[in-house]
């Protein structure tokens, strides 16, 4: 039996059993095998490079599931059809790509989404697009956090303001905080040169918020 780490862990527990999954990205398909292993009834391991997927056969092979398809394929391109879309480790505005030009979203698609960077950016483009965020979890490796969404098309487009997408719907106070803390890293920065302080100004302004929402007083 495969065992993830807490922030593949978490992603594993936001997909369904009973479906087919594309886990997209797939790497060693450590994440793929597991979720074959645990209810998935098939899933599609991609990845946009040959070595990847080579290493992802020798995982597949290692751990003996059948219900795995290896599958060469930038983003969903060579992706016909799956019920979750799993796509973790890449930038915001790469996901955020990948999503937009997902060529089979039914009412029963879920997109299970964990950024490394950009998270806003990911989020405003989401809400602008049609999409809405269910459900945000973290998970934490060390001193690193991650936020996990759970992702659905609701096909209409909707503005959102900053601090929503700074922090979605996350809830966890350690997370708000480490996000807040972030924002007057960056603040700190932006005081070197006079060109930048109330963009500095501004960044704080949005932390203090944060921080309240981390304490529960909004």
């Amino acid at each position: 039996m495969i065992s993830l780490d807490s922030r593949l862990r978490t992603v594993a527990e936001l997909c369904r059993k009973g479906t087919i999954v594309a886990d997209v990205g797939t790497d060693h398909a450590l994440l793929a095998c597991y979720l074959a292993q645990n209810g998935a009834r098939e899933v599609i391991a991609s990845d946009i490079r040959e070595g990847p997927l080579a290493a992802a056969r020798r995982t597949v092979e290692q751990t003996g599931v059948k219900n795995v398809r290896v599958t060469l394929s930038d983003g969903l391109k060579a992706i016909d059809f799956a019920e979750d879309v799993v796509i973790c480790g890449m930038g915001g505005e790469l996901i955020a790509d990948i999503v937009e030009d997902c060529g089979f979203i039914t009412e029963n698609t879920r997109f299970i989404l964990q950024p490394m960077t950009k998270p806003d950016i990911l989020r405003r483009r989401l809400y602008s697009s049609g999409f809405e965020i269910i459900e945000e979890r973290t998970a934490y490796e060390g001193s690193r956090g991650y936020a996990i969404m759970l992702v659905k098309h609701i096909g209409i487009p909707r503005e959102t303001d900053e601090i929503f997408e700074l922090t979605g719907k996350i809830t966890d106070p350690k997370f708000l905080r480490l996000i807040a803390e972030k924002l007057l890293k960056n603040a700190h920065g932006m005081d070197r040169s006079e060109d930048f302080r109330e963009s500095a100004e501004h960044l704080r302004r949005n932390a203090d918020i944060i921080f309240k929402k981390a304490e529960g007083l909004i």
